[in-house]
């Protein structure tokens, strides 16, 4: 299938619901049983992101279902959890199939490379091993990502979203980065980080580095909050 360089999804604003509390509650279960890290390396603030729909560049449907994604590529591991929460409810949403996708360190997007599907689990977790994206041409550092209704990949689409960093993680060329040639964008010049985080909304994904040591890799988490009876595709 070709890619994908628009969103065919329908911009929609969902119903904003203060899941505050249920978000601190989802954290502490997620550090507890999903991340295989030492507390301290754990993400201190998450926020749960409610924010418009934004465009899935270089998508490819029916990507491998599989955890690991990075098919050899070389760069700095990174191990991505994305928690999904039911924003009618605030609880975690189990059983629903999530895409990510992104581009190699030299910022090129494969067919299969870097491209994969996993459900939540019981604690609403789907979790990732990656590699930190390199930068692409036209777009700030980003990862992208789909969560359907259910746990097929056919199923509908309740959110397409953007996962980004802050501007002081993408400044550095890591091992591995140096031969990329594209030109890095910061956050404020892209409009589908504007997008993804106006009104208070938040895509910014949580990260840590390990031991302080690029190479031992980065983790990263983030809660994305959707309405599983509202299909955006």
């Amino acid at each position: 299938m070709p890619y994908v360089n628009e969103s065919v999804a329908i911009p929609t604003v969902p119903v904003q619901r203060n899941c505050s509390a249920e978000v601190a509650k989802f954290t502490n279960g997620a550090s507890g049983s999903s991340w295989p890290l030492q507390e301290d390396l754990l993400p201190h603030h998450l926020t749960c992101v409610l924010a418009p729909e934004t465009p899935m560049r270089d998508y490819i449907a029916n990507p491998p279902v599989r955890t690991d994604i990075t098919e050899g590529q070389p760069g700095v591991a990174f191990t991505v959890d994305i928690g999904v929460m039911d924003t009618t409810t605030c609880k975690p949403l189990q059983n629903v199939m999530v895409e990510l996708w992104g581009p190699n360190a030299v910022g090129e997007y494969g067919s299969t490379f870097l491209r994969g599907a996993t459900q939540t689990g019981s604690n609403g977790i789907a979790e990732f091993q990656t590699i930190f994206p390199g930068f692409t041409t036209g777009a700030a550092n980003h990862l992208s990502m789909l969560v359907h209704s259910t746990s097929s990949k056919s199923s509908g689409v309740v959110h397409s979203g953007q996962l980004f960093f802050t501007d002081p993680w993408t400044g550095d060329r890591y091992i591995n980065y140096n031969e990329n040639k594209n030109v890095r964008m910061k956050n404020a010049a892209d409009p589908n980080f504007a997008a993804a985080n106006k009104n208070g909304f938040n895509s910014i994904m949580d990260t840590e580095s390990i031991n302080d040591d690029w190479p031992e890799g980065i983790i990263g988490y983030l809660t994305v909050g959707v309405d599983p009876t509202k299909l955006v595709a």
